[in-house]
């Protein structure tokens, strides 16, 4: 990847984006509702400081100790979803002005955890273990995810970029874990064909792809951002296990 940027930089340029969305907002502004069920935009930003925190105490080997800060006194919660819901429930009466520094110091520190991490180093997160890279990854996919929902939120169109490449990379190499949460197996391997920002095509692929997957990447990574179904997309899906991969694949935990 010569001229593409490489994951921990894509990070960055995703969170320097959702920061010039939510510098200077107004009160106003932050309370409006976002595309996430009962959270507004404030609540939106919270939740990405608290995983941010998350994440730079799992690559610094405290990711127990980081989990039990942001639980302190909550009940045990029955999905990660229901747990998130609760962590940002507890805090959002901090207020937007102390919401946004919280995600700068949050930015902050996973910058610097991962300057001090070696990427293929193995290390502890919400679905169980895997690379430091990997979960750098999983932090620019849900950054990118959220930077949607709340320019939704704030009426504002941002284009598409080839940071795309590592959102779509994730999900196609989480197929397995998507189906297997799922209680499924893929019959073979899954080729994913995808037109990027700039027109360039992206295909990930490994071995003989018993399906394929072919369309935009934007909405491969909208899909399996679960922002928009796959039937209301111009992907298609050709091979025994399409209309699967098309309803499971995921960037997330």
């Amino acid at each position: 990847m010569s001229e593409r940027t490489d994951v921990v930089t894509a990070l960055r340029q995703q969170q320097a984006e959702l920061e010039s969305l939510v510098d200077h907002l107004s009160e106003a502004d932050w309370s409006r509702p976002s595309p996430c069920e009962g959270w507004d935009v404030a609540d939106v930003v919270l939740h990405l400081a608290q995983t941010d925190e998350l994440a730079a105490g799992s690559l610094r080997g405290q990711f127990d100790a980081a989990l039990a800060r942001l639980t302190d006194g909550l009940p045990p919660s029955t999905s990660i979803d229901d747990g998130a819901a609760a962590m940002v429930a507890n805090e959002r009466d901090i207020g937007p002005s102390a919401i946004f520094e919280r995600h700068r110091a949050s930015v902050a520190a996973l910058a610097d955890a991962i300057e001090h991490t070696d990427l293929s180093t193995r290390v502890q997160w919400v679905a169980g273990e895997l690379s430091a890279r990997t979960l750098v990854s999983t932090r620019l996919a849900e950054t990118w995810i959220h930077t949607g929902d709340v320019a939704d939120a704030l009426g504002v169109a941002l284009p598409p970029t080839d940071r795309l490449w590592h959102i779509a990379r994730l999900a196609w190499r989480t197929l397995p874990y998507a189906f297997a949460r799922a209680g499924q197996q893929l019959s073979g391997p899954v080729a994913l064909i995808l037109t990027g920002p700039s027109g360039e095509i992206w295909s990930f692929s490994d071995g003989t792809p018993a399906t394929t997957v072919t369309g935009d990447a934007f909405e491969l990574c909208r899909v399996a951002g679960r922002r928009l179904r796959p039937e209301d997309t111009s992907l298609t899906a050709a091979g025994p296990d399409g209309p699967d991969v098309l309803r499971l694949i995921r960037t997330y935990a």
